[in-house]
């Protein structure tokens, strides 16, 4: 009887367990949620679809107050409407009272430094008090988003209510005269307590204990390996996640993990699934496959903050790799700030059983040695434990600023920063990139004899000899003339002819003019810097004329510094050699010669189309004029996939991409990562990742399985590029908008597709053709391949669409200039060598010079390395 009470008694604790994990597994209603759009005229919805209410005549805003409400005077295209076009503007000091339920709450400030009428936006100096604590002092919103390169801000905080009011007082500031403060936006959503306890204090045999007396600011929240996280997305706190790849140290980038399985990821007993969303756990970043690689580098990110401050670091870990389930089987260290903050991780060994969450907190304190500094975290593999692999991975990242003794969180002004409006995966795969210290390099170095002996991989031994010394004044150049490696086919080359370093020339004659260094160097006036187009990752180009200046051309110069090579530049000739089409860039020849490797383009006069739709002194395009440039482009497209003997996946589909001329014809260029298509009896290419981040199809870069499908999804990116005139990564937007198409795809879902568009266009978009345009550009973001249109449905969807756009404007329905070309029988082309040819051009897609195909030359094998050809890119990748 005794044995069957206690069992009866284990089987309520554990249902009572159960229930418990049950009603946390809850997402987590907020007893508190304030939205206040300030200056509003009325109740509004952001782009997420949440309401927002005005604070005109609101009870939050005491009697007596001196304030004026204000438009923005200018809405520059990343700025949502709500909750940042409208403006309180104090003088004086002025306090927001908010009668709330004790607790902890998120307060989160939205600033957009506009023009405010009677207000110079360079005097919006204030201080910003909640409570007992400072967030802000002599803060400028505008500085700060010159510096960091923002259009506009936000700040999130975590406080504790005590008293049942929350007061939010804004104070110009005493230092600058004729200063003001504003407020566009005020949230205020409750959370439970889920950053409170005892963390580790790195650094030190200590701990820190956070609790009620403690607030935090929010300075970096990421989906490490995944993607940006909405606020929709989180679970019912309206928290952002962004991702973890603007973040990253150096090339050395690991692997994105992702389950892709119907797997179910179980939060434990006494972790409430608000903790953060399933999405953050189901994804991961670990070092990748190969042990020997790992163990010479770190994965490491990097992130300024504020000195004179301690700062809580939450790292997130879920065990997903299928294949690990016990304990030692993942072992690896964990350094913040360059101290040991755990030596031997093991998530296994901390939740007991794969597919469980589990977090761990940690506190490192930044001496005030300078205003800002970067707070390191690198993960490293554990070698004592004798692991089954060694790897490192982690989930996500909280970072949170823990205010000072005296309730302060205000910190410096954020250093100046140079953004990158795209981030090229191909620079950043650990199988040809080190990291700034060269670890990477150091690890492979006993292997570095053993492949000098092979010629073809001379450039891949000085890249990374380059990586190990990179301080040194001594620099090791990559460089391998076409003619030498053509040479290395066969045996190492001997093909050197004198001291001076030339090469003799033995590249195959089929592959364009060859040009002689002497007749570049004239056709560029000895490559004047007068001449200079642009610089990109591969080299210099310059505007030349040849045959006796009666044919302007783009020379594109190589750098023998860069980490763009041989493979880049054979790529580029053989696919340009071999494939003619109004649409696509004609390469006229080439130049090697006394270690030289130079192309020959035709000069597009007007430049890539991303200088046409932002950051640029040129007038905007008309929308007529970038559909009849997103037709041209999708032309060329096509014809790649359909028109040549074997599909050709372009892999790097961008604005940056498409060139224009003189009679503003859309022009494909870069062809240095293309890829022969599948083989007939096979579905897609198994290949490394590369291409530019924001353009990247998800489920390639998932899977490593390319198909043309991945070329649609980069032209859907395009397309809403050319209607939101924003580009399709940018790191200054709030974290739900970095990713242009997430940020499209949620607009579309909500119905507000049409509030994000360039505000150039309102107006002067046939609702018709905006609708066929816009749904297009949907279908070809699906997150799967099969799911998308063929780049013909697009060509065929934006003729429909320019016909209607036509039709409004002046009744007409004619095809535009770029299309007509593409539809006729028995058109004229010119064959590979210029001349003009019967041609059949059957449904716009396979050219053939009589009977066969233009692209009859094999294209198999022609891979691509690293991203090369940007004939007009100013900024290179």
């Amino acid at each position: 009887m005794k044995n069957r009470n206690i069992y009866f008694l284990l089987e309520q604790l554990s249902c009572f367990v159960l229930l418990v994990h049950v009603v946390l597994a809850a997402n987590y209603a907020p007893r508190d949620k304030i939205l206040l759009n300030c200056g509003a005229n009325g109740e509004t919805s952001d782009i997420d679809g949440r309401k927002w209410i005005t604070d005109i005549g609101s009870k939050y805003v005491p009697p007596g107050m001196n304030s004026i409400v204000s438009d923005a005077t200018l809405q520059k295209p990343s700025v949502p409407i709500t909750p940042y076009m409208t403006a309180r503007v104090f003088s004086s000091e002025y306090t927001y009272s908010f009668p709330l339920a004790s607790g902890r709450k998120f307060l989160r400030l939205y600033f957009y430094p506009a023009d405010y009428p009677n207000f110079d936006v360079t005097k919006g100096v204030f201080s910003v008090n909640a409570g007992q604590y400072t967030l802000l002092k002599n803060f400028s919103a505008y500085d700060t988003a010159t510096n960091l390169n923002y259009d506009f801000i936000s700040k999130e905080y975590s406080i504790n209510v005590e008293s049942g009011t929350l007061n939010v007082t804004f104070t110009p500031s005493r230092d600058t005269p004729n200063s003001y403060a504003f407020i566009n936006g005020i949230e205020i959503v409750s959370h439970p307590d889920i950053y409170a306890g005892t963390s580790m204090l790195v650094g030190t045999f200590g701990s820190f204990d956070i609790d009620n007396f403690t607030a935090l600011e929010n300075v970096y929240r990421l989906n490490v390996g995944g993607q940006a996280i909405s606020v929709n997305g989180d679970t019912g706190m309206y928290r952002q996640w962004e991702g973890d790849t603007a973040y990253i140290f150096g090339t050395a980038i690991g692997v994105s993990v992702d389950t892709d399985q119907n797997i179910t990821i179980s939060y434990p007993a006494g972790m409430p699934d608000y903790v953060a969303p399933v999405d953050v756990y189901e994804t991961a970043r670990s070092m990748g496959p190969t042990p020997e690689i790992n163990l010479g580098f770190n994965l490491s990110w990097y992130f300024d903050v504020d000195t004179g401050f301690s700062y809580l670091v939450r790292l997130h870990f879920c065990e997903v790799a299928p294949d690990i389930t016990k304990i030692n089987q993942r072992v690896f260290e964990i350094f913040i700030n360059n101290e040991t903050a755990q030596p031997d991780a093991d998530v296994i060994a901390w939740t007991t059983k794969s597919k469980v969450p589990v977090y761990k907190d940690y506190v490192v304190y930044l001496p005030s040695e300078s205003p800002r500094q970067d707070l390191w975290l690198k993960l490293h593999p554990n070698t004592y434990m004798k692991p089954n692999r060694f790897d490192a991975i982690l989930n996500g990242l909280e970072i949170f600023k823990i205010n000072s003794s005296d309730g302060n969180l205000a910190g410096a002004l954020p250093n100046p920063i140079q953004k990158q409006d795209i981030i090229d995966l191909s620079r950043v795969l650990p199988h040809d990139s080190g990291n700034k210290n060269g670890i990477i390099g150091g690890a492979i170095g006993g292997g570095i004899a053993a492949i000098f002996l092979v010629g073809f991989f001379l450039c891949f031994v000085s890249r990374r000899r380059k990586e190990k010394n990179q301080n040194s004044s001594d620099v090791t150049s990559n460089w391998i003339p076409l003619s030498l490696y053509e040479n290395t086919h066969s045996s190492i080359s001997t093909a050197k002819t004198n001291t001076t370093g030339s090469y003799a020339r033995s590249a195959p004659s089929n592959l364009g003019r060859h040009f002689s260094f002497a007749e570049i160097k004239a056709a560029t006036n000895n490559f004047d810097e007068a001449r200079l187009l642009g610089e990109g990752g591969f080299g210099k180009v310059y505007k030349g004329e040849i045959d006796d200046g009666k044919t302007e051309v783009a020379i594109k110069r190589g750098n023998p510094l860069s980490d763009q090579g041989v493979n880049e530049f054979r790529t580029e000739i053989e696919m340009l050699s071999k494939l003619r089409h109004r649409h696509l860039v004609s390469l006229i020849g080439y130049c090697e010669e006394d270690t030289e490797m130079i192309l020959v383009y035709d000069y597009m006069a007007h430049g890539t189309l991303r200088e046409h739709l932002y950051k640029t002194q040129n007038l905007p395009l008309t929308w007529k004029k970038r559909l009849e440039i997103c037709i041209g482009a999708a032309s060329g497209l096509n014809y790649l996939h359909t028109g040549a003997k074997h599909t050709i996946i372009h892999r790097d589909v961008k604005t940056t991409n498409i060139l224009l001329d003189k009679n503003w014809v859309a022009k494909v260029s870069d062809f240095g990562l293309s890829k022969t298509g599948p083989a007939m009896d096979h579905s897609h290419v198994s290949t490394v990742v590369k291409g530019s981040f924001g353009y990247l199809d998800p489920e390639y870069y998932r899977r490593q399985k390319l198909t043309e499908k991945s070329d649609v999804y980069s032209f859907g990116v395009v397309l809403f590029e050319i209607l939101t005139a924003r580009p399709a990564l940018d790191p200054a937007l709030p974290k739900e908008q970095v990713s242009l198409a997430e940020w499209a795809l949620h607009s579309h879902k909500v119905g507000m597709l049409d509030q994000i568009i360039d505000p150039y266009l309102r107006g002067k978009i046939a609702p018709e053709c905006f609708k066929i345009v816009t749904e297009t550009a949907v279908k070809c973001l699906a997150d799967v391949g099969t799911d998308r249109p063929s780049m013909w449905d697009v060509l065929h969807n934006l003729n429909t669409a320019i016909k209607l756009q036509e039709s409004r404007d002046d009744g007409s329905a004619n095809m535009v200039d770029e299309v007509s070309d593409e539809m006729p029988l028995n058109a004229k082309s010119k064959n590979i060598d210029g001349n003009l040819t019967d041609s059949t051009i059957s449904n716009g897609l396979s050219t053939t010079l009589g009977g066969q195909s233009l692209a009859t030359v094999d294209s198999d094998g022609l891979t691509g390395s690293d991203v090369f050809s940007q004939i007009m890119n100013l900024n290179g990748r």
